[in-house]
């Protein structure tokens, strides 16, 4: 078995390589070779945290199975927010071939999802980024969109300006040239905005809708249970186009678009597909219309890019081997 760590997949696999490997996926989705269980959620509230465990298989080559746990209050403790494991097992004869860190794995096909959803929805002239929310998976949200748009300004928007001081360091550190501003009115910089993306674990909506200018692209990546809000309502019923990364987890998990459907103000037969019917049937997008992206995670996600960076140690013969 071929043990991965966090650092020699930071080392070898990147943006690029996900974005690469999770087009491939949407593609597999859509031609019906792919199969993917619904997770198993287990909350742990006293901690006020999650584990998850998600199955997958390519229907040919590989299955995988990820197990990643989410405790926002690790950082007061200086401990990671989420943590995770992938184990591959290749489907010719069902040995487990790899135990993969899927920490890394997991923000950065997060980041490929949204850049891929940015990509075919956003105005392709998009200039101007807010991200609310500066925790653990918003950095490969970045770096993901801007690898496919000209943004040239950035607003960070955290309930900890501190948070926003760390994070643009952070992105100054990994090449981003964008202008970083921090410190701003977060409706401010909804307003100059082209995409917005959100990447929190709030309860409550997270910006005011009335301050969307025309045009604007939402990504909601953060908010993974029925109980949880980040897009407002309002947007969501001012939305032309509304894709998901997954359908059915969408609806199980998005509380914010389950919310509206209780309340009547929207229904998930609006849904304009998912992200693997998006990408190989692209779409016509008004320049005025609001559009949103919205991810709650799918294991076959996680199976893209488990497999994509195992291929990649093979061949370049790195990684740790172990008899169990």
């Amino acid at each position: 078995m071929l043990i991965l760590n966090e650092q020699l997949i930071q080392s070898i696999y990147k943006m690029e390589d996900a974005i690469r490997d999770v087009q491939a996926m949407l593609v597999a989705i859509h031609e019906g070779r792919v199969e993917n269980p619904h997770r198993t959620v287990l909350n742990v509230p006293e901690r006020n945290g999650s584990v998850l465990y998600m199955p997958s298989s390519d229907g040919a080559k590989m299955a995988s199975v990820k197990i990643v746990s989410i405790f926002p209050e690790n950082s007061s403790a200086d401990l990671p927010t989420t943590q995770g494991a992938i184990l591959l097992t290749e489907l010719e004869t069902g040995r487990h071939i790899s135990l993969v860190a899927a920490s890394y794995l997991t923000r950065l096909r997060t980041g490929a999802l949204s850049a891929i959803s940015a990509r075919h929805l956003a105005r392709p002239d998009s200039q101007v980024l807010t991200v609310i929310g500066t925790g653990g998976m918003a950095f490969e949200q970045v770096l993901g969109i801007v690898n496919v748009l000209p943004i040239q300004d950035i607003y960070l928007i955290n309930r900890s300006t501190d948070k926003t001081y760390t994070f643009s360091d952070k992105l100054k550190g990994a090449g981003v040239t964008a202008s970083i501003h921090t410190g701003v009115d977060r409706n401010e910089a909804v307003a100059q905005s082209d995409v917005i993306c959100c990447a929190t674990r709030s309860t409550e909506e997270v910006f005011d809708a009335q301050y969307l200018k025309v045009g604007t692209h939402i990504i909601g990546v953060g908010s993974y249970l029925p109980e949880m809000r980040e897009i407002p309502l309002r947007a969501i019923e001012q939305a032309a186009l509304i894709y998901a990364d997954d359908h059915e987890g969408m609806k199980a998990e998005a509380g914010e678009f389950i919310d509206a459907a209780h309340r009547g103000k929207w229904s998930f037969e609006k849904l304009s597909g998912t992200l693997a019917d998006l990408h190989v049937n692209k779409v016509e997008r008004g320049v005025e219309d609001i559009t949103i992206f919205k991810s709650v995670g799918a294991a076959h996600f996680d199976l893209a890019v488990a497999k994509g960076v195992f291929e990649k140690a093979k061949e370049m013969n790195v990684g740790q081997e172990i008899f169990l």
